[in-house]
């Protein structure tokens, strides 16, 4: 298929990457002109402007936003709605909150465009892993763009039906705005699963600690912890490969500060379970302990800012 991609960052220069690998068409923009020719090296064809990407699409276009959610997917949304015909297609592939995709999508259909979110993920190993896509739409349109999903989902490579999609890594989860729902509730549980490993390997970390019975003390590997686990136990996951990875060379962690940041899905998704009355408590206490890594330094903060460095690519603010 052929493909517009704005937004070349750490996901979308790889989703291009993906895509073009696997025989599509990629129209690339970005406001930062290296990375357009990056990708053009790599098989795309550039676009200087959102319009020069709108006219070098093929009706009924299709255009992918891997831009920051908020103001900057509303502004891009709202100029593609300006450039774009009847019956194309507007992709929003960001952590954008799903009661603003409702919206967009409300606003898009009066002028006969369709929308369509896509709660991405995948984070920097995507290239090479595939990416897990939770997609909300209509139907229809969803189905259109079957072949550009298959291909950046991890898999496999035999045709996919539709009961075998969420097998491949990606579904339709329902109408506009689902898709990220999903991938909203997903991001709080990774807080979660992430702070459980941290609170954990903390207490491995403190096992020496001279606040301890001398005769109860452990001087532990973490790195050979963080190893072994991943082999039959039943806390293995990709998690906690990316724990080992981070603990390999380094295990006091001396590269990461401890200040954790949060994209804003954790806050959506202790939002939603108030309004649904869900108890929430471990997302809950995840969230409010990135608050307070902001303020003090502990190892399982650094575990925390290790691993989201390993899975997206997110840098710790300087100290």
């Amino acid at each position: 298929m052929q493909l517009g991609m704005i937004g070349l960052g750490r996901m979308g220069g790889n989703m291009v990457k993906r895509l073009l690998h696997g025989g599509h068409e990629l129209v690339v923009y970005d406001r930062d002109q290296t990375s357009v020719e990056s990708s053009v090296a790599e098989g795309a064809i550039g676009a200087s402007s959102l319009s020069d990407l709108v006219q070098k699409l093929n009706p009924p276009r299709a255009a992918w936003i891997m831009v920051p959610a908020g103001n900057s997917t509303d502004e891009t949304v709202t100029e593609l709605s300006e450039l774009m015909q009847q019956g194309d297609i507007v992709i929003d592939g960001g952590n954008s909150y799903f009661k603003d995709d409702v919206r967009r999508a409300r606003e898009l259909k009066s002028n006969s465009l369709n929308y369509v979110d896509v709660g991405t993920s995948g984070g920097v190993w995507g290239l090479e892993r595939g990416y897990c896509m939770m997609i909300g739409g209509d139907s229809q349109i969803v189905e259109h763009l079957d072949p550009i999903f298959k291909t950046l989902s991890p898999g496999p490579d035999k045709d996919v039906t539709s009961k075998s999609k969420a097998e491949a890594g990606y579904m339709h989860a329902g109408p506009a705005g689902s898709g990220h729902f999903v991938k909203m509730i997903h991001n709080g549980i990774e807080y979660g699963m992430m702070q459980a490993f941290a609170e954990g390997f903390e207490i491995f970390k403190q096992a020496d600690s001279d606040k301890v019975a001398e005769e109860h003390r452990y001087s532990l590997d973490l790195h050979d912890i963080a190893e072994v686990w991943r082999h039959g136990s039943v806390v293995s996951s990709w998690l906690l490969d990316l724990l080992e990875i981070a603990l390999r060379d380094d295990q006091e962690l001396q590269n990461y500060s401890g200040h954790v940041s949060d994209s804003g899905e954790g806050r959506w998704t202790i939002q939603t379970a108030i309004e649904e009355d869900v108890p929430a408590n471990v997302l809950t206490t995840s969230l409010y302990t990135r608050f307070r890594s902001r303020q003090e330094g502990a190892y399982s903060e650094k575990i925390l800012s290790a691993l989201r460095h390993q899975f997206g690519g997110h840098v710790e603010p300087p100290k």
